[in-house]
């Protein structure tokens, strides 16, 4: 049951068009909470509806005209505020505005210091569909998918006149929102990290730099104090990376790792003011209450870690988290054990902020520079993309009259009673890395690197004995962004008081760096150490005496992809609880990825290591639980000692050799010829320059970004379907080994018939792949036979390739 989706989802079409073609929900429906249509308010009137926090009271800070439509916002270090507006969307239940150039991101003032802003210039304007902006290097990084773009003004007039593409690929031109790349963040390891989207971006002396690190999130990006990263889901409000994103990049197969995408809080009960009938699965008892409340999240997005100084003590830290569905901002509060973080409903029965107006849809929070709480707004009524509407949202729709307006929209600012807190203006001084305000010290980090001064170094390195934790840990990264990081820094940092500084010392150490392993015990500087060790006779040692702990565990796992079966006989040498944790976790690994040798060494670890055997077995047998497809693993001949292995079936069902009773023939692998040869050689090329961003060099893919292309039956099926994907896109839902990827794979019109038969044949034929080459010739007949077709494909559409006579 798809929910409904966070966010930028804002419109209706036609029934007949609109509804969701595989899960449109009962054709009858039934609007059990016949309310009358709700009335537009100002925003004078939408200030009555609100109940806050006692202590707290909300604020106007813009709304329309100046703005429509706002989906994101950033302030600059001058305290101007960049809001982008995705002011085409939807305008009728057609759609027909969705292509038109009608966004814009505004740049908004206050002149007079009152709080509000009452100047705004269009700083990029007419543009489509623009839904993320971030204020940096004395401009802003805008999307406008397909495109990253960074735009500045260079002539003072408050219009970019600077417009530099940074990135291609954030976003699919004319895709669905809710899978659409978005919130970019500077990051306290000065790494620019998005919502939704697998690359980092750096900003070094003036030069964008791009790697590769995980795909999380849907809708929103935030940090904590110690530059953690926070996201959620439609349905889920709430989760976070543990340990650094970028490590995990590294081993594909941790997709179930716990320290990544980590689930943060159990209870997620909602409590809306007031009935909420117009969601998506409404007509599902299980989806309102019996009074028509929303009660489970199914459209979060754009949380929050609060780490302003303007609210009480007790609230710093907190966890601040829209719902627009139900018309309120949820608080958790937040708390963290070895590493660990946990975030705990506040409240029972109530909210930090609801209102009744039922256009209040607040869609991302953001922390100010006067330490307030900042609450963007879209105010409309309808937040379900067309793409999965249900008949029964359709008929609350149009009964109570929620397709219009389209062109409001609101900033609120929520501060404590009785608060005068204004904004400061940042600048590249050492000492503001201090300030109490978290919004503050980013930014005075950001614009310390961004200029690559090392005349602040001295100052860092003062900064490093500043009785402030925080303010430690900023220095020491501020020093790592100016590439000023030494040996007898990272010492004196490993010797902090504080997990975190050490955490991020470990983090930024040299890579050749040997760590003093006996002088830690906390597990959060210990998993950062474990991801930084790749010297396996350093990280055995760890192991054994850590290894049950899976914060650490999995640190290490990051690194040893490839190694899995020979660290694993490394560590049987040492026999100890933790040794036995992380054998198995080897073995999974080794399960997972399929491949013959390893497999068979693995089995022969088991049989001479009678302590291990049954972890090794038990990790063997693991499967892929969302895959329907089990890949044999074909050995060379019948493993020694297998009659002494009680082998689970799945194991044992999976293992073949020549001459194994019942097994099927082994595949036969027909040699390249010389001229397919060099279509694989000029296929993988343009794979790694095109594809591997998104399905990755070892080509597992990212869960949320791309599907794996290993042993996928869309990849070692027919070419003519491939071919025809890769020549005009494929828009999702599809299922690849059994699971469902609701993505769309833009089209490549640049590749000539010869690049597509290269990187056919590539990925038929890489990673133990023994499928047959594509010639070019054939490649040249689909795309005759598809001449003028200007759609992407679907799932049906090319399984029903092979039913046309």
């Amino acid at each position: 049951m798809r929910p409904l989706i966070a966010l930028l989802c804002l419109s209706l079409a036609p029934q007949a068009l609109a509804v969701h073609s595989k899960n449109a929900g009962p054709e009858k429906v039934e609007l059990k909470f016949k309310l009358p249509p709700p009335k537009p308010l100002s925003p004078e009137e939408a200030m009555k509806t609100f109940a806050v926090e006692k202590g707290f009271r909300i604020e106007l800070v813009a709304s329309e005209p100046m703005i429509e439509s706002p989906v994101a916002m950033s302030f600059d270090d001058q305290g101007r505020l960049y809001v982008c507006e995705m002011r085409g969307y939807m305008h009728d239940l057609a759609g027909s505005t969705e292509k038109e150039p009608t966004g814009r991101v505004s740049l908004l003032e206050d002149t007079d210091g009152d709080g509000r802003m009452d100047k705004a210039t269009a700083f990029l304007d007419k543009v489509v569909m623009p839904r993320a902006v971030m204020a940096v290097n004395g401009g802003a990084l805008i999307a406008v998918p397909p495109n990253l773009i960074f735009c500045k003004d260079t002539d003072g007039d408050g219009v970019a006149d600077v417009k530099e593409v940074i990135a291609t690929d954030f976003g699919t031109l004319g895709g669905q929102p809710e899978h659409m790349a978005n919130s970019p963040v500077w990051a306290m390891d000065n790494s620019i990290w998005s919502a939704g989207y697998s690359s980092r971006l750096k900003l070094r002396g003036g030069m964008w730099q791009k790697d590769v690190g995980l795909g999380r999130g849907q809708w929103g990006l935030c940090q904590d104090d110690h530059g953690r990263l926070y996201f959620n889901y439609n349905s889920d409000m709430l989760r976070a990376d543990l340990l650094p994103t970028e490590a995990f990049a590294r081993n594909p197969l941790l997709r179930n790792a716990t320290s990544i995408n980590a689930k943060l809080a159990a209870d997620q009960t909602l409590y809306a003011s007031h009935p909420t009938p117009g969601v998506n699965r409404g007509y599902d008892a299980k989806t309102l209450s019996a009074d028509g409340r929303l009660t489970k999240p199914t459209a979060t997005c754009g949380a929050l870690i609060y780490r302003g100084n303007a609210f009480p003590a007790a609230y710093r830290g907190n966890a601040f988290v829209p719902e627009p569905a139900a018309n309120l901002v949820k608080r958790f509060t937040m708390s963290e054990t070895d590493g660990v973080v946990k975030a705990t409903n506040t409240a029972k029965g109530s909210e930090f902020l609801t209102s009744t107006d039922e256009r209040f849809r607040p869609v991302n929070a953001c922390n100010g520079p006067d330490g307030a709480l900042y609450l963007v707004d879209m105010y409309r009524g309808i937040i379900q993309h067309q793409s999965f509407l249900t008949h029964y949202l359709i008929a609350n729709i149009q009964a109570r009259k929620l397709e219009q307006p389209f062109n409001m929209g609101r900033i609120w600012r929520i501060v404590p009673e009785g608060s005068s807190a204004k904004p400061v203006k940042v600048t590249k001084d050492a000492k503001l890395l201090t300030h109490a305000n978290g919004w503050v010290r980013d930014t005075a980090q950001r614009l310390i690197v961004e200029s690559a001064d090392a005349s602040a170094v001295p100052a860092l390195k003062e900064l490093l004995q500043n009785e402030s934790a925080v303010a430690r840990e900023h220095a020491l990264w501020t020093l790592d962004g100016l590439a000023a990081i030494t040996a007898d820094l990272v010492k004196t940092a490993l010797a902090d008081k504080s997990e975190h500084v050490r955490a991020a010392a470990a983090r930024v150490a040299p890579r050749d760096y040997v760590f003093d392993l006996a002088a830690e015990k906390h597990p959060l500087v210990l998993a950062h150490i474990a991801i930084k060790t790749l010297n396996e006779a350093a990280l055995a040692p760890l192991l054994v005496t850590h290894g049950k702990n899976a914060l650490i565990r999995e640190a290490a796992l990051t690194g040893l992809r490839g190694k899995e079966s020979a660290f694993a006989k490394t560590l049987a040498q040492t026999p100890s609880e933790g040794s036995k944790a992380v054998i198995g976790a080897l073995a999974e690994l080794v399960a997972l990825a399929g491949k013959a040798g390893p497999i068979a060494e693995m089995l022969e670890l088991a049989a001479s290591s009678p302590e291990n055997r049954d972890t090794i077995l038990k990790g063997l047998a693991k499967t892929d639980s969302k895959s329907k497809t089990v890949k044999l693993v074909w050995l060379d001949k019948e493993p020694e000692h297998l009659k002494q292995l009680k082998l689970a079936p799945s194991l044992a069902n999976r293992l073949v050799w020549p001459g194994k009773p019942g097994a099927p023939a082994p595949p036969v692998i027909k040699p390249l010829t010389e001229t397919q040869t060099a279509l694989f050689e000029k296929g993988k090329t343009i794979y790694a320059t095109l594809c591997a961003a998104c399905h990755q060099p070892h080509g597992f893919g990212l869960d949320g970004l791309a599907p794996p292309l290993v042993d996928s039956e869309w990849v070692l099926g027919k070419p003519e379907v491939l071919a025809r994907i890769v020549m005009h896109g494929l828009a999702g839902p599809v299922k690849v080994s059994g699971r469902t990827y609701n993505l769309a794979m833009p089209p490549l019109p640049q590749l000539t018939d010869e690049d597509i038969a290269g990187v056919l044949t590539y990925i038929r034929r890489e990673w133990e792949h023994t499928a047959g080459a594509v010639e070019t010739v054939n490649i040249t007949k689909i795309r005759e036979q598809e001449k003028g077709r200007m759609m992407m494909w679907t799932e049906m559409e090319l399984k029903n390739l092979g039913k046309k006579k």
